[in-house]
């Protein structure tokens, strides 16, 4: 397993992706589930596929090698949303157990499809079992051995445990953040919808749904915040993916935002989204399972 998997913030190098034309399927598909997993409104696939195609590009382009997982027989089209199958550590890849029911085939089928990814011979370092829940979403890495967990409606208390024990000693501290109930157990909130780290000393919050001790948390771990307007919160502000430190994607349609970044000195990118960001509430992060990121010597 090439470079460092604890981290959320360094140069992007190995990133597990699965494209619309394969969580999507077809016109059918998405017009069978899009109401009941919560999409504002269906996509278009065509305009999904050319929205991703160049999401994708932007990744490449940065220095990424991307890995395609293939079509699930038991997944549904939020499995675009990658990420929350699974958890990344120097261990290698934990598997989740999805909070949101109808997404439980998605961890297994990454299993699977890790093989046909051309992943084959990294390392299951744990499988999140029931009665536990953890998705990835709910998962951030503040430091190399400092790890931030939401719990919510997606990730309980065992499902952290299990996390914990799986981490053992390769972590120094995990930090539980209690999330809001905010707009009901069916809605997406997941800990990476309030905080994206852009650089060891730098995040973007939403400022209004941080726990006070854990905003107390990051400022005493000296992180400097970059807080995200109301408006831009629902257009997924602060869901922003560091391509490498102070160089951030994120959906476009968050000028306040991404002003805001950049006065701290970061290299923003922005990409059309409508369709596989906006409609299903998930940002870069979410569109992105990160498997590795190099970091210098100097910075471990």
């Amino acid at each position: 397993m090439p470079g460092s998997l604890q981290s959320d913030c360094d140069p992007l190098t190995t990133v597990l992706l699965v494209h619309p034309r394969e969580a999507f399927a077809d016109e059918a598909t998405i017009e069978a589930q899009w109401r009941g997993l919560q999409w504002t409104a269906p996509p278009d696939v065509r305009r999904a596929v050319d929205e991703y195609d160049r999401f994708a590009a932007i990744l490449e382009s940065a220095g990424a090698t991307l890995h395609w997982l293939p079509r699930g027989t038991d997944t549904t089209i939020d499995s675009i949303y990658v990420r929350d199958a699974a958890v990344v550590c120097d261990r290698g890849i934990v598997r989740c157990r999805m909070g949101k029911m109808a997404r439980v085939g998605e961890p297994a089928a990454l299993e699977r499809g890790l093989s046909a990814a051309g992943l084959g011979d990294w390392p299951i370092a744990g499988r999140i079992e029931a009665p536990g829940t953890l998705e990835g979403g709910d998962v951030v890495w503040l430091g190399p051995r400092t790890i931030a967990v939401g719990r919510g409606y997606r990730t309980n208390d065992e499902g952290i445990r299990q996390l914990r024990a799986i981490l053992g000693d390769s972590i120094d501290d995990l930090i539980v953040v209690p999330l809001p109930h905010w707009r009901g157990a069916g809605d997406v909130m997941h800990l990476m919808s309030l905080i994206s780290p852009i650089d060891r000393d730098l995040a973007v919050v939403y400022a209004p749904l941080l726990p006070v001790p854990f905003r107390e948390r990051l400022l005493d771990l000296g992180l400097r915040l970059v807080e995200v307007p109301d408006e831009e919160f629902d257009s997924l502000g602060a869901n922003v993916l560091a391509l490498a430190p102070r160089r951030g994607l994120i959906v476009r349609g968050n000028p306040r935002t991404v002003a805001a970044l950049e006065r701290a000195g970061v290299d923003v990118i922005e990409y059309a989204g409508t369709e596989i960001s906006l409609k299903g509430a998930g940002g870069p992060t979410c569109l992105t399972r990160p498997l590795a990121r190099h970091v210098a010597a100097d910075a471990l």
